[in-house]
């Protein structure tokens, strides 16, 4: 009930907030609609006040009032619409200098003349639009339009478009009848809100105690996190601590409690601590009752002074008492399931009494739901509980499915394979293993559990110990707009990741968020501190995701709103009609049934009354077709994310969508197709997305008619190509503007107009500015809500300017961020270089100047990062050079300088406190720097985490690399000369000077090339060293005579080009216990020991070898030896998984590897010499990835797959290939071998074979057993004069390539392919194939066909 109240005060909400727009108040209150509109106002605004009152009201019996209040909304919904459409036609006024829609502010005459005109064509009452452009123009043109789209979208070609045309007479009964409408259920409603009982109460909430004792037997997973805790617990760095609070945080259903419990009982736990207590919080989080529940399970003392009554006593009482039991005690306190803490302040409270023991490594666990939680209370790193691993979590859904009982005779046969399906749906979440297993248990038969799988039967569970229910409880949890935010989610995909504007924005957008106070709070970060969200980050920045779980609750509690397709066999009968917001996410497959269910949707729900439609992931034209007519009759839109893939792709209706506030659309690359030209027609939006956009960067000639948008979202080229700019008033973001002087729409007067821009700005072009007056024109210093400006002359040589120019580009003074770039101007402006009024700088960019005074950086005292580029006459840098003074740059964290021909010197000594705190340091092309402070004074720098130097020869004598642990990343290349270090990573190229191995502690990779200075005693003080590659550098693998040196955690080594002998290298590698991957590659000397002890033999860890281009490897290894004889002598070790050899001429017998029979992937590359003599068939036993292939020469490709179905493997099923690279298509297109293939080969790829010319019967009919095959690539195959002709009958295929057959002249049409097919690549083909392939992308743009 207090999701219908709060839905009601929302709807009525967004009504006042139409009529709070003056001309649309001054309509409605317009005698002509003979309203009293001031009492309707005020009705109005009483009428939400009392449901914002009633939203915690316990009114759920009440259902005249539940029918009252649908009413309500709905009437609420037609009322908002009627005033946008008429907001819609003010605008359109406003823009035009017309007055349709203004209304009747004196006597009458007009709005009656304008009344009258229209009465002949309409009888009052009739309901149909009050625009008639829609139903006429677009239409006429339909009719004869073989794509169905109005004339006015099929392009933009610059021109201005028709605009829409107003109905007065229509308007005004509509707006009457939905006012009067929405007016009479106020009263009622009202009414019955009043009589609802003050004493009424809040729903709470109500949570299953928990206890200590453990409720299931074993912990399945987790064992890495448990033991890494028990040993923090007992023997770790709580130790040293009087308390420490450690929380353990994650979402519902992820086994939190029982995590906690196993802690709790643990032998080890029990014997550390000498009190343990358990208390449930939930809910209840009072500081009294808690203190009480604690003092009672721990132990009294004798001749205790604070002996109390724990019933009775007061918290000083309580507190004291538990103080006194626990003085010399080590204890353990578990607060499990934390639901809420009301301030910081009551968890001191809790807290003061384990504080004043005195002894150490007491411990308090916290269990919650809510990382907000965890954050206030955690003294140390929370333990954040997330999914099981699937191995984990599928022997737990095993033990939840069947309990005790022994697996069923049928399991393995039929049901283990949808086991598997449903465990990978319930993500990891012991909870849902509990739940689904309990639905499982009760039918043993594949239907039943097909019928689970398919229908997600979990979700629909009702039992509190159920995962859906307990999510559910934290959704209950939440306020009303978090619970509209935390719902509208479910429209996303699975996994999306939200970035903060673009969901922030369709929140506002739907009217959950209001746009006026969007910065007041952060509605993102409290799902976040809710457990709803999760953070991340990657290279594009931050983003929040969702659990899987959590999204399909989001699509329980939207149900009757929102909806999701996502699932390839969806029912259009599924959906309620009273869904308002849409979405599809596009698969590359769809049943044939998907098309039939998306006709039925038009008949199932109202298209033309959804408020969104969002449209994720590519399609091709047959989707997109269908998509368009689908929803031709869309009208009411808020929101529309859509993509184009041709011209002709928007719906019918897209030059109508009035209503229409937030518009994504992208389109793939490559395709000459230009934005809608009615896009300029669409004045409500607000929000314009084209980050994804593909197409031409061209903007309609009256994109600045949007005046009401504020967020655009595109490249710079769209920003800097808005003509008249200054006509967008609300406009907040502009990336970049270029003042064009020839064309009109561009000059710097247009941002003048703009005095909301906040961000990022950058001017370009400044060169054409020739007056103070016409800098001024910009307004910048009124632009407070800017946070970066950027001021651009070009680099060109532009004719003198006036000095005063840059005086006039005034930005504000609260700007955080300024650059300015090439001003060709002799002195800097008065408000940077005179009297400084840009205090608050943080970020200072200043490029191409020879000003003869700078800044004065000591006025600038808030700079943490600023960037010297091209500074002409600068030699020096330092104190009492150039302004600068000791106090300078004293919260300095990040200095550049680049391109600075003329610097000498950075002058410092090791007192100045100039850069005490300096994180950053980047010098690039600097030829004749040759001293900074760094050289002389590294001990200084303390907080320096990041130096890069490039291009600066005359810095050499670099001291101790890293100098501290805290200097994370270094990078230094002068003349050949590189040192790259990332904390992980360290890479020397010919540099000399020393490194501090002992400081890089958490390097995992070395590369090592063309250096002397460096050796095995050095890496072994890299105690997390798992990967060497070394090039050139022999002395690296030099040992001594006692082998004393040991890398035991080296795991990976490639070398290159190494002169070393094969004793010396056979010795070093006795030094790399553990290592798995050895990678030899153009050694030209290097040969392996043919010795029974020695060499690769010793290594017993040795997973994978990769030989390339050495010549001599085997050269000493007699030929022909095999067959797995007791006394036989290889070059690996039996146990070996991967093997490669590369262009290796004395490899010369497949015996070699006669007894590498646990092979999973093999590859022979140009081994020219290689025979098939002492082959063993066994090897071939666990082989996935087999590839055999000479460019030129005899091919053993086909004796080799031969002699393997000659051997028993096939018949025993033992042949398991998922990955087979061959130079023989005749070898492989037998009936034999596809057979037994069939079920597992997903890649097929023929590559140089100069025999083949075509596709005899057998070969294709071959060819179609390959059921599974998914990948199918003609390489290099010159005389290959046509493809297989049933490629069609390949129904899993998905990608095609035909790469260097120059004989091959055509390629099967479209309907010769499989319909699985998603990718086609042509690649150095004939002319004619490579123009079939471009016919083929033409007739289906979304068919990705790649073409070279």
């Amino acid at each position: 009930m207090e999701t219908a109240i709060g839905a009601a005060s929302w709807l009525v909400g967004k009504v006042l907030n139409k009529l709070s727009d003056d001309l649309v108040s001054a309509y409605v209150a317009s005698s002509e609609l003979g309203l009293n509109y001031d009492l309707i106002n005020t009705n109005l605004m009483y009428t939400q006040g009392l449901l914002h009152a009633s939203q915690n009201k316990d009114v759920s019996s009440d259902h005249g009032l539940r029918g009252l209040l649908k009413k309500l909304a709905k009437k609420a919904d037609e009322a908002e619409d009627a005033l946008d459409e008429l907001h819609y036609f003010i605008i359109q006024d406003q823009l035009d200098g017309t007055r349709e829609a203004t209304p009747d502010l004196g006597d009458g005459l007009r709005g009656y003349a304008l009344h009258g005109r229209h009465a002949a064509r309409h009888t009052i009452g009739n309901w149909f639009p009050c625009f008639c452009c829609s139903r006429t123009q677009d239409a006429d043109f339909a009719a004869g339009n073989p794509h169905n789209v109005t004339k006015s979208d099929s392009g933009n070609d610059g021109g201005c478009v028709a605009k829409l045309k107003f109905d007065r007479v229509a308007m005004s009964n509509k707006i009457k009848s939905v006012i009067e409408g929405i007016h009479n259920l106020c009263d009622p409603v009202s009414d019955l809100l009043n009589k609802i009982p003050n004493n009424s109460t809040v729903v709470t909430i109500k949570r299953s105690p928990t206890s200590s004792t453990v409720s299931q037997d074993k912990l399945f997973g987790r064992s890495v996190i448990f033991e890494k805790t028990i040993n923090a617990l007992t023997s770790g760095t709580y130790q040293t601590e009087t308390l420490s609070v450690l929380p353990i945080v994650g979402p519902g259903g992820m086994g939190k409690t029982t995590f906690t419990q196993h802690l709790y009982n643990d032998k080890r736990v029990e014997g550390h601590f000498t009190v343990k207590v358990w208390v449930c919080v939930s809910t209840d989080f009072d500081v009294l009752k808690l203190t009480r529940q604690i003092l009672s399970c721990i132990p009294a003392v004798e001749e205790e002074k604070y002996k109390c009554t724990i019933e009775t006593a007061s918290l000083d009482q309580l507190q004291k008492s538990i103080a006194e039991r626990l003085k010399s005690k080590r204890f353990l306190i578990v607060l499990d399931d934390i639901w809420k803490c009301n301030s910081e302040a009551d968890w001191k409270n809790l807290l003061s009494p384990f504080t004043k023991g005195e002894s150490k490594g007491n411990m308090v666990l916290v269990t919650t739901r809510f990382p907000s939680i965890a954050q206030m209370v955690e003294t140390t790193d929370p333990i954040e509980l997330g999914g099981l691993e699937p191995n984990d979590f599928f022997t737990l859904f095993e033990a939840c499915i069947f309990d005790r009982s022994k697996l069923p005779g049928n399991y393995k046969d039929d049901l283990i394979d949808v086991a598997r399906d449903i465990a990978r749906k319930l993500k990891g979440s012991p909870l849902a293993a509990n739940t689904v297993g309990r639905l499982l248990r009760k039918n043993l038969s594949r239907e039943y559990w097909m019928e689970i799988l398919e229908k997600n039967e979990w979700s629909n569970t009702k039992n509190d110990d159920d995962i859906m229910p307990s999510l559910k409880i934290s959704y209950d949890y939440l306020p009303f707009y978090l619970k509209k935010c935390f719902s509208y989610c479910s429209l996303f995909p699975e996994d999306y990741k939200f970035q903060n504007s673009e969901i922030t924005h369709f929140w506002m957008t739907v009217g959950i968020v209001d746009s006026s106070s969007q910065n007041d709070k952060n509605y993102l970060e409290e799902l976040v501190g809710n457990g709803f969200l999760i953070k991340g980050g990657d290279n594009s920045g931050q983003y929040y995701v969702m659990h899987d779980l959590f999204h399909e609750l989001s699509r329980n509690v939207s149900s009757q709103e929102c909806f999701n397709i996502c699932n390839l066999s969806f029912r259009a009968d599924d959906i309620p009609k009273s869904i308002r917001h849409l979405s599809i996410t596009i698969k590359k497959l769809y049943a044939e049934s998907f098309v039939e269910e998306m006709g039925k949707l038009r008949s199932m729900i109202d298209i033309g009354n959804l408020r969104s439609l969002m449209i994720f992931g590519l399609h091709g034209v047959r989707i997109a077709n269908m998509l368009k007519d689908t929803f031709e009759e869309i009208k009411g839109l808020r929101v529309l994310f859509i993509a184009m893939n041709t011209q002709q792709s928007l719906p019918n209706n897209f030059s109508n969508l009035i209503h229409l506030q937030y518009l994504k659309i992208s389109s793939p690359y490559g395709l000459e197709i230009t934005l809608p030209s009615t896009l300029s027609r669409l004045y409500h939006l607000k929000f314009l997305d084209l980050i994804d956009w593909c197409g031409i960067e061209k903007l309609p000639k009256d994109f600045s008619r949007l005046v009401y948008l504020r967020h655009f979202h595109s490249s710079k080229n769209f920003h800097s190509n808005i003509p008249e700019v200054g006509k967008m008033k609300r406009l907040e973001e502009l990336r970049e503007f270029h003042v064009k002087k020839e064309n009109v729409g561009f000059e710097l007067k247009e941002l003048g107009e703009l005095s909301g821009l906040g961000g990022e700005l950058s001017i370009c072009n400044l060169e054409t500015v020739r007056s103070k007056a016409d800098a001024g024109a910009a307004k910048l210093k009124n632009k407070t809500n800017l946070k970066e400006l950027r001021l651009v002359w070009s680099k060109a040589e532009h004719q003198p300017i006036d000095d005063d120019v840059l005086d006039g580009l005034h930005p504000p003074n609260n700007i955080r961020g300024l650059g300015i770039i090439n001003p060709g101007v002799k002195a800097g402006p008065s408000w940077l270089c005179g009297d400084v009024s840009t205090k608050k700088l943080e970020s200072f960019h200043l490029e191409g100047v020879s000003w003869s005074t700078l800044p004065s950086f000591e006025q600038l005292s808030n700079l943490s990062k600023v960037t010297f580029s091209n500074i002409i006459g600068m030699r020096f840098f330092g104190p009492g050079i150039g302004g600068i003074t000791e106090r300078s740059f004293t919260h300095l964290k990040v200095i550049v300088f680049e391109d600075m021909a003329e610097l000498v010197e950075w002058v410092g000594g090791p007192s100045s406190h100039m850069f005490a705190r300096l994180e950053s340091i980047k010098i690039n092309d600097c030829p004749f720097l040759c001293s900074f402070p760094f050289l002389e004074f590294s001990d200084v720098f303390t907080n320096l985490c990041t130096l890069d130097i490039k291009s600066c020869p005359g810095l050499s004598m670099f001291p101790l690399m890293p100098h501290t642990s805290t200097l994370t990343y270094v990078r230094v290349e002068n003349d050949g000369s590189e040192l790259l270090y990332n904390g992980k990573v360290v890479s020397i190229k010919g540099y000399t000077r020393p490194l501090a191995f002992h400081i890089m502690d958490k390097v995992e990779l070395m590369e090592i090339r063309d250096v002397s200075h460096v050796t095995l005693s050095d890496l072994q003080k890299l105690k997390s060293l798992s990967s060497i590659h070394c090039e050139r550098c022999d002395e690296v693998f030099s040992v001594g005579p006692a082998n004393t040196v040991l890398l035991h955690s080296v795991q990976n080594i490639y070398i290159e080009e190494l002169q070393i002998t094969r004793e010396l290298f056979s010795k070093a590698l006795r030094s790399f216990p553990a290592l798995s991957k050895l990678e030899i590659s153009e050694c030209g000397n290097l040969e392996l020991l043919p010795v029974e002890d020695g060499g690769l033999s010793d290594l017993r860890m040795l997973q994978s070898f990769h030989g390339f281009s050495c010549g001599k490897l085997f050269s000493e290894w007699p030929m022909g030896e095999g067959g797995g004889g007791g006394h036989a002598i290889n070059p690996f070790p039996t146990f070996l998984k991967k093997l490669d050899i590369w262009y290796e001429p004395s490899m010369q017998s497949m015996g070699l590897l006669s007894n590498l029979t646990s092979l999973t992937s093999l590859s022979l590359i140009d081994c020219r010499a290689l025979t098939m003599d002492g082959f063993n068939p066994l090897i071939t036993v666990n082989l996935k990835e087999l590839y055999v292939q000479n460019e030129e020469g005899i091919s053993i490709a086909g004796d080799l797959l031969s002699e393997i179905a000659r051997s028993k493997l096939m018949r025993a099923g033992s042949f398991q290939l998922e990955e087979l690279y061959v130079d023989s298509i005749s070898a492989v297109l037998t009936a034999p071998i596809c057979s037994h293939l069939a079920a597992t080969l997903h890649i097929l790829q023929f590559g140089f074979d100069q025999s083949a010319t075509n596709f005899p019967e057998e070969q294709e009919r071959a060819l179609l057993l390959l059921t599974a095959l998914q990948h199918l690539v003609f390489y290099g195959c010159k005389n290959l004069q046509s493809l297989p002709r049933g490629l069609r009958g390949l129904s899993s295929l998905k990608r095609l390539v035909i790469e260097s057959c120059k004989k091959t002249l055509s390629l099967p049409p479209k309907e010769g392919l499989p319909t699985s097919l998603e990718v086609l690549e042509v690649w150095y083909c004939s002319p004619e194939v490579t123009e079939q392939a471009k016919k083929l992308n033409e007739a289906d743009p979304w068919f990705s066909v790649s073409i070279l």
